[in-house]
């Protein structure tokens, strides 16, 4: 699905009124799906108390629709209009006609009946502006936004139409008065900064609604946000005559005598993405406690030299036996040592190297290989092609020399532009995260869980991109279908242990289980 600025908002409209789509269809389009999601996400609003706060344009416009339906629907409805001009506006006559009570915010003196209004309100809708915000919010709207913060329920709900007042569509900034939603109900298409970082802290909940736009052009888009039919496209077919030679061999390069668990944690993740074989290459010093812990994985104990640290001269030993694999996952767990950059160094000159079209693998590289590449001189030119990186915004940062708070402030960006002069796919981990290939095409994923902040989750994840690169799914789409299919397994852990004291180990059973539910939502056997 496309995601888009401000101004692609603008020009889409302007594509729909030339279509012959007036806006006041799509008003009335945009209200009546905020109400049905809303609805839908509350399961019931008869006799709730609404409070409906309705700005000058076509935001307000959509909130005074979705009043009407909330009425009409059983629900206690209350409108307060701040700066707009209601003769011969035909979608406040309705709420008239309906005999919803209306307060304007410049008659109130002090804000006394919104005080009120909003200490009784069970939800309240937030339609003062929309993607048109650019400057910091001042006077009577500041105040009214501090009001309905302060007095507002804790068991009160937010539904914030298209985006939460005061968020920038682009940026992910927020104002300091903005409110942040419990659901917000985006309509036609998402925008960049309900992803980013501060802004997605006040989304809450994302629906994504269609009001009736007509088709856009043919031809890619260069910011989508992943929905399940893209992921479904990019899962492997699973034959019923198939063998584990079928789904392909990965091979894991990871471990060190102080991380033996990120090594397993990538290894199942393979497997569970559908992998046919997986087999960690690890030092031989750690080849009893890992073997211990995996049952179904094979092994190659490479030589150490230190306890649990590679020698170089390990790569001989792989060069001997990576040839038969389809995907290959580098890094989680290596270590930082010298010794181990010194082998990093060696194994992608000889990938490099070795990559024809009789011998030829995917790469993933994680955690401590993209640590390695730091102290490699101009080590993208290293880099077999196709490969996948998967850092998090401070293993970006050291990569291109920036620090993690200036990644985050751009995370799109940064991703893109390291995608692109790398010539490899970058898999931007965190909340909401981007996937870019080196074409420039930019995928969101819509998805930020805290039960996911704890170690070894992004071991599984690496691990789930490279079983799903040995099954034979082009980088991009591997990248984009392991991230989503990560999340979704990350969601499944949260409903069912919360959001606290999950464990990275958790998401692996979940996996295949997310696997299955984006094969059936297509009507495809699982």
């Amino acid at each position: 699905m496309r995601v888009v600025t401000a101004e692609e908002m603008r020009e889409i409209d302007r594509r729909a009124a030339q279509a012959g789509i007036p806006t006041e269809v799509l008003m009335r389009n945009a209200g009546r799906a905020v109400a049905e999601k809303t609805i839908e996400w509350l399961r019931e609003v008869a006799r709730s108390e609404i409070l409906v706060l309705v700005g000058p344009g076509n935001n307000g416009g959509d909130g005074l629709v979705a009043a009407n339906h909330f009425h009409d629907a059983g629900a206690r409805v209350t409108l307060y209009i701040w700066r707009r001009k209601v003769e011969g506006d035909a979608n406040f006559e309705a709420t008239q006609w309906r005999g919803i009570p209306v307060v304007r915010a410049e008659d109130d003196e002090g804000l006394v009946e919104l005080s009120q209004l909003v200490s009784r309100a069970d939800v309240i809708v937030d339609a003062l502006l929309g993607t048109g915000k650019a400057r910091e919010i001042t006077g009577l709207l500041q105040a009214v936004l501090e009001t309905v913060a302060q007095k507002m329920r804790p068991e009160a709900s937010v539904v914030a139409v298209d985006l939460p007042t005061g968020l920038n569509a682009d940026t992910g900034a927020v104002d300091k008065v903005t409110v942040p939603a419990n659901l917000t109900v985006t309509l036609g298409y998402p925008k960049p900064g309900l992803f980013l970082p501060p802004g997605l802290e006040c989304v809450g909940k994302l629906v994504v609604a269609d009001i009736g736009f007509p088709p856009e052009p043919e031809g890619r888009s260069d910011l989508e946000m992943t929905t399940p039919s893209m992921v479904r496209q990019s899962l492997p077919r699973r034959p019923v005559g198939s063998h584990k030679g079928t789904f392909g061999k990965v091979m894991v390069i990871a471990g060190s005598i102080n991380y033996v668990g990120a090594p397993c944690l990538s290894c199942l993740g393979a497997a569970r993405a559908g992998a046919g074989l997986v087999t960690l290459a690890s030092p031989t010093t750690i080849h009893p406690i890992v073997a211990s812990k995996l049952t179904e994985t094979t092994f190659l104990p490479l030589p150490d030299t230190l306890p649990g640290v590679l020698r170089a001269d390990a790569v001989a030993v792989l060069a001997r036996e990576v040839p038969g694999f389809s995907a290959v996952l580098l890094g989680p767990g290596l270590g930082q040592s010298p010794p181990t950059i010194e082998f990093v160094e060696s194994l992608l000159k000889w990938a490099g190297r070795s990559q024809t079209a009789d011998h030829f693998q995917r790469w993933v590289i994680d955690a401590d290989g993209l640590n390695a590449l730091n102290h490699i001189l101009k080590w993208w030119e290293l880099l077999p092609s196709g490969t996948v990186l998967t850092p998090h915004p401070a293993e970006l940062g050291r990569l291109m020399r920036a620090t993690a708070s200036e990644v985050q402030a751009d995370r799109i960006g940064r991703a893109r532009a390291a995608a692109v002069e790398w010539n490899c796919v970058v898999v931007l981990k965190g909340a909401n995260t981007i996937i870019a290939a080196p074409d420039g095409q930019t995928f969101i994923n819509p998805s930020a869980n805290p039960a996911l902040a704890s170690a070894g989750t992004g071991d599984v994840l690496s691990g789930a991109i490279s079983g799903l690169l040995a099954q034979g799914v082009e980088p991009k789409w591997a990248a984009v279908a392991g991230v989503y299919l990560h999340a979704a397994a990350g969601e499944m852990v949260r409903d069912s242990l919360g959001s606290a004291g999950a464990l990275a180990g958790d998401l692996l059973p979940r996996l295949p289980l997310a696997i299955k539910a984006v094969r059936r939502e297509g009507g495809v056997s699982a």
